[in-house]
Parts: C-alpha cells; sequence; structure tokens
C-alpha cells in the first residue's frame, strides 16, 4: 500500500470516530486528491449518495450520483471500484489518480453518515451486481 493511501486511511479513520469532518482533514484530502474532493463534496451537499444494502445478509454497495446533466448513477465499492469512465480511464489504465469522485463521495458519506440508506432483498442486490 503507498504512503497516500496510508495517510488517507488514517485520516477516515479519524473522521469516522468522530462522525465529523475538520478543515485540517479536509486540507489533508484535498492535498491527496485534488479537485476530485471538490467535486465529491459537491456530490455529498446535493445529497447524491445511496447506501443500498441487502436484506437479510446486510450486504452493501454505493450508489453515486453524476455531476454531468444526465445524472447518471454508479455503482461504486469506495476502495475498489466505480462503474463510471473516469474510473477505467484515470485510475484503472493511465494511474493518474487513486480513485475517482464518486469513490470519494461514498466514502466521505460512509465516514460521516450522510448518505440515504435503501433496503432491498439479497436477491435485488445481487440483480445489481451482477449488471456491473
Amino acid at each position: 500500500m503507498s504512503v497516500t493511501l496510508l495517510v488517507a486511511d488514517a485520516v477516515w479513520s479519524e473522521i469516522e470516530s468522530t462522525g465529523s469532518v475538520t478543515e485540517e482533514q479536509l486540507s489533508i484530502l484535498h492535498l491527496l486528491f485534488g479537485k476530485n474532493l471538490e467535486k465529491a463534496t459537491r456530490i455529498i451537499d446535493k445529497r447524491g449518495v445511496k447506501k443500498i444494502s441487502g436484506l437479510p445478509s446486510g450486504r452493501s454497495i454505493f450508489q453515486v450520483v453524476g455531476e454531468s446533466q444526465k445524472r447518471e448513477e454508479y455503482l461504486c465499492f469506495p476502495g475498489d471500484y466505480c462503474g463510471c469512465y473516469s474510473f477505467f480511464y484515470d485510475v484503472v489504465s493511465r494511474g493518474e489518480q487513486l480513485c475517482c469522485k464518486h469513490q470519494l463521495a461514498a466514502r466521505l458519506a460512509s465516514s460521516l453518515g450522510t448518505y440515504r440508506e435503501i433496503e432491498v432483498s439479497d436477491d435485488h442486490l445481487a440483480l445489481m451486481l451482477s449488471k456491473i
């Protein structure tokens, strides 16, 4: 794991433990993630993050609204995957970013508890995941 990701994980842990974010923490995250963090905070401000949980298993995935006029929704695992173009192009293919804005929005919303909770059956969640 890179030093950058270790620093980010430490900041995420601090935010999760307090349920709030300080200016210093935002500054560190901005240094690490740049404009993607700004875009992620806009998504959160617009209540664009949903946590979809399957019942009875409790397994979950995030659904994050994009900022384009289409307002597309992307399925996202904050640390591992997003269905958006930027994830595949900037993160996976070119390695220019650590994660996309949707992953950041999901991670920050999860840390702060500022997402909308949606409960579905495990079968419905499996169907959603099969389309990834």
